[in-house]
């Protein structure tokens, strides 16, 4: 067994032993200087020998409180460094006052001593660590020659995790940068070779094939921009996902993946104020409806960031609910108390389940979204979208629910279908709702978020799958795109900064074809396949909305992706009216006159705010 591995098994002892050595070495050297024995002076080891015993002790002493021999820095990390510092000071102040007292030595020992010993101490680490490091970039492998794009933090971690990699599958050749300040930059003796505008001559040069797109944080537009340059020059692309998707705090190369239209459609830099979120999540009692759907269980996992008090996570869905459970905690055994098996419609469970758990804060996610599927059975829809909110809207009113967030769609402004007149019709019940409770009751409103169940890429990825032909509704045809973790986290952002009543309205940028969608994703593929065009589907749209005609647009007095619109409500009458059986065409027409009526009301209330 080499000599590293034995230290690294036995890192305390050694550390400890080390230290100890330090003290003693600090305090002889500083008596050195301080005595000056070469001028007669008379140095008194035996004394100097017990205070750095002395000194050595206190020191562990106090270092118990960091973990400092107990591995939980990092070997050589500032946070180490900080420790130790704090350490050898604090036991150094000891050490003077004691001195003061008793004088056994001249007061300037103790404090040269202390000085030394953080130096001699530190160095250890460091050159340990450095050490290691030279031992990582000096093992050899067949990886693939690589050039990483961004040598920020991430960049470096990528870097540093490559290294350590025992296989080597990658093997990094060097960094590309855009900004000068970087350009004599060395991460782990890899240097920043030029910008990115050199990349094809630099690949070359250098005979590498891949690039790493290391910009977790980088826009959609500047991906695509690299992602254009890069396939131009004939190299493989592969990129980190958005700072929102990375669990960690620090890269690793497990998170290097392909490049997809969810980082060139949907990567927009959000400007996310935590302390607001932190205040009312925090120590609180969460419950999400919905929570094992594409919305509700992201919405759960960054919840979960901000340390609820509980997180009840509900779903009539079982084995959506384990997925879920699973991707949070590890292990899904389906039974603790954070997941709950409950139909919204059942008004008696949902009402005794609020009683029980009683959740200060409800993110409502639970609805039927198919639109073609609503338009067949529109009684579902409203018996779910618009039955069901009630139902949950009535629990939060009788327990007192601080909080209520509805999340809505693009598709109830303007409605033209089922789908969009159930959900026009919930965000009418939370606004009336809100001006009979005390708290703060919202809806949230944004467009089709790539990477849920059902989104129009996963149908295109198995039609090309299949191989084809891909099925286009009609070639002028656009929608809006967001990532699913950029919704919630803006979701999450509105619920703060809402008025009673309002509606939210995430922005989206600019609406994209799906036509260019369908050609983009055939083109990854490396396919031949067909678009065949069939016809926008009853209810559909040619161009989503995100306001109506009545509403007003781009009003962000608190976020500059948050638009606020005021929602006129409906009573609790016109909800009953609603027939749940019979003649589906004469549901949609309830639902439609419904929805007719409130948004005459909608512009009496636009007008009124207006004035």
């Amino acid at each position: 067994m080499e000599l590293a591995e034995r230290i690294r098994r036995h890192r305390r002892p050694v550390t400890l032993a080390y230290d100890l050595g330090a003290w003693a070495l600090a305090y002889w050297g500083f008596a050195l200087l301080r005595y000056q024995p070469t001028d007669g002076g008379v140095v008194p080891w035996l004394t100097l020998t017990a205070l750095a015993v002395v000194s050595w002790v206190i020191y562990c002493l106090i270092g118990l409180s960091f973990r400092l021999h107990a591995g939980r820095a990092r070997t050589g990390s500032l946070e180490e460094a900080i420790a130790i510092a704090i350490s050898i000071g604090l036991a150094g102040g000891v050490m003077f006052s004691v001195n003061l007292v008793i004088q056994v030595v001249p007061r300037t020992v103790p404090v040269g001593a202390s000085l030394l010993a953080i130096v001699v101490v530190a160095w250890a680490r460091a050159l340990w660590r450095r050490l290691q490091e030279r031992r990582w970039e000096a093992v050899s492998g067949p990886g693939r020659r690589v050039i990483v794009l961004g040598a920020g933090q991430a960049g470096a971690d990528l870097i540093a995790s490559m290294l350590r990699d025992p296989s080597r599958a990658w093997t990094p050749v060097g960094l590309l940068d855009d900004d000068p300040m970087k350009r004599q930059r060395q991460i782990r003796r890899v240097p920043v070779l030029g910008g990115t505008a050199q990349m094809g001559e630099i690949a070359r040069a250098h005979g590498v094939a891949h690039v790493i797109l290391a910009l977790p944080s980088a826009s959609a537009e500047v991906i695509e921009r690299l992602r254009a340059l890069a396939v131009h020059e004939g190299l493989i692309v592969k990129v980190l996902p958005a700072a929102t998707e990375l669990i960690g705090e620090r890269v690793d190369i497990r998170d290097i993946r392909d490049i997809d239209l969810k980082d060139v459609l949907g990567r927009n830099q959000l400007d996310t104020d935590i302390s607001a979120i932190a205040g009312y999540l925090t120590g609180r009692r969460v419950l999400v409806t919905g929570a094992g759907g594409s919305i509700g269980s992201e919405l759960c996992r960054q919840i979960s960031r901000f340390d609820p008090l509980e997180l009840m996570m509900l779903d009539r869905d079982e084995s959506a609910l384990h997925a879920v459970q699973l991707s949070l905690n590890g292990r899904a055994l389906l039974d603790s108390d954070d997941v709950v098996l409950c139909d919204i419609r059942d008004a008696q469970q949902v009402q005794m389940l609020f009683r029980e758990r009683r959740p200060e804060v409800v993110f409502h996610a639970a609805a039927l979204k198919h639109l073609p599927m609503l338009e067949q059975y529109p009684a579902e829809a409203v018996k779910t979208n618009v039955i069901g909110t009630r139902n949950v809207l009535d629990a939060c009113d009788a327990i007192g629910v601080e909080r209520f967030v509805n999340i809505s769609t693009d598709k109830a402004a303007n409605p033209a279908s089922v789908l969009g007149y159930s959900k026009r019709v919930a965000e009418c019940l939370t606004a009336q709702r809100s001006q009979m409770v005390e708290g703060s009751y919202l809806s949230v409103r944004f467009g089709n978020v790539l990477g849920s169940r059902g989104s129009v890429l996963t149908a295109f990825a198995q039609q090309i799958a299949r191989g084809g032909p891909v099925t286009v509704t009609d070639p002028d045809v656009t929608r809006y795109f967001m990532t699913i973790e950029e919704a919630c986290q803006l979701v999450i952002q509105a619920a703060a900064i809402g008025s009673a009543g309002e509606a939210l309205v995430l922005d989206m940028g600019e609406p994209i074809s799906i036509l260019g969608v369908a050609e983009r994703l055939i083109a990854q593929s490396g396919r031949d396949i067909r678009i065949e065009f069939t016809g926008l589907r009853p209810g559909e749209k040619m161009h989503e909305e995100l306001f109506g005609d009545c509403e007003p647009e781009n009003v962000k007095p608190s976020h500059d992706s948050v638009s606020h619109v005021p929602v006129a409500g409906v009573s609790e009458a016109e909800v009953a009216s609603l027939p749940t059986v019979g003649d589906s065409r004469e549901v949609c027409r309830a639902l439609e006159e419904l929805c007719a009526t409130a948004l005459d009301r909608q512009r009496d209330v636009v007008e009124w705010v207006e004035a």
